[in-house]
């Protein structure tokens, strides 16, 4: 079954739109430091860490200390419990498209 805990970590880690969108910049480059996380943002390189904390937390970064600074990286793992817990409900939609789909046909020949 569904692990409840793991699901409101992510979703919560996730709900937070800053903190999606730096999930999200992270995800797209292979590893990236704050510095380079706070060029071009309007948030402070504190707010960034305090985020990162919280993806961390959650388990969706994963950071890599060399020298002075630390690179972070998407641990892709990190979704399941969410992708788990939507694909619990896949069942209801595929019933619900298989529903319409034959209305469909019975509205239209």
């Amino acid at each position: 079954m569904i692990e409840a805990a793991s699901v409101t970590t992510v979703m919560r880690a996730l709900a937070d739109p800053t903190r999606r969108a730096l999930f999200e910049r992270v995800a797209r480059s292979d590893e990236i430091t704050v510095v380079e996380l706070t060029r071009g943002s309007s948030v402070t390189q504190g707010a960034i860490s305090q985020h990162l904390k919280a993806l961390k937390q959650a388990g969706l970064v994963a950071e890599r200390p060399e020298g002075r600074k630390v690179y972070y990286r998407v641990q892709p793992e990190g979704l399941e419990p969410l992708a788990d817990w939507m694909g619990h409900y896949g069942a209801f939609w595929r019933e619900r498209f298989s529903d319409l789909r034959t209305l469909l046909k019975e509205i239209d020949p």
